[in-house]
């Protein structure tokens, strides 16, 4: 028996950070990358955020995000002032310099071989310690740009960590970094982060009866972000490209 859990134990992933990384201040190689990309992507995306004051100041959030770029996960976290978690490929870690930026970025290496229980398992934990989580619902990068079905499968996270929940959404990264692009192009990058759903509204609508309508909830605040981010560059710059 001990063998088996000796087993399973070894099977999990290793989350990363280290547990003595705070949830609340970011350590120095973040905050050195969140200052060099800011300066590179005001003025090669002209990138604008606004609904940071939605974020929680501290205890954990999962935040949800439309997918259309691989730029996503960074135009997105890179003007919140805490850490942010998200989910990579184990084998990415054993790459030169990349695992050593990873495990410093609070980056939770994921082998998906071993399925979506061991994703589920490390975001759980990386929640319990206190840190904010990012996540694309729709599972995949949107191939036209408009918001892809939401899928579930984070509510299995959420029926065991009802944490609060932050809608996020994004536009212009497909345009400046479509799926195959080797270098980014210079296209208006726009990211709007919504109102949350307290922990208290999370867990009531994460129950398997009431599944139907929080993935309406979702994807109502996903679509009302996106809108905006798209939007917003008509509505404050007269609609320049």
């Amino acid at each position: 028996m001990s063998e088996v859990q000796s087993q399973t134990q070894q099977d999990q992933p290793q989350p990363a950070p280290p547990p003595h990384e705070s949830p609340l201040r970011r350590n120095w190689v973040w905050f050195s990358f969140q200052i060099v990309a800011q300066v590179l992507f005001t003025i090669w995306f002209r990138a604008r955020t606004r609904g940071l004051e939605n974020l929680p100041k501290d205890g954990p959030g999962l935040i949800l995000m439309n997918h259309e770029s691989f730029l996503d996960p960074l135009v997105a976290a890179v003007w919140i002032k805490r850490p942010v978690s998200y989910l990579a490929r184990h084998d990415l870690f054993d790459v030169p310099v990349v695992g050593w930026i990873l495990r410093r970025t609070y980056v939770m290496p994921i082998n998906r071989l071993k399925g979506s229980s061991a994703a589920m398992r490390a975001t759980i934990q990386r929640l319990e310690q206190g840190f904010l989580v990012g996540i694309f619902p729709e599972g995949a990068r949107t191939e036209d740009g408009e918001l892809g079905e939401i899928k579930g499968g984070f509510m299995a996270i959420t029926r065991r960590a009802p944490v609060p929940v932050i809608p996020v959404g994004i536009a212009g990264t497909r345009k400046a970094m479509a799926y195959g692009d080797f270098f980014p192009k210079p296209y208006r990058v726009r990211v709007v982060i919504g109102e949350p759903l307290d922990a208290e509204e999370v867990a009531r609508l994460s129950t398997k009866e009431r599944q139907a309508e929080m993935l309406e909830v979702i994807e109502q605040r996903l679509r009302d972000c996106r809108r905006a981010a798209e939007e917003w560059p008509r509505i404050e710059d007269s609609g320049k490209p």
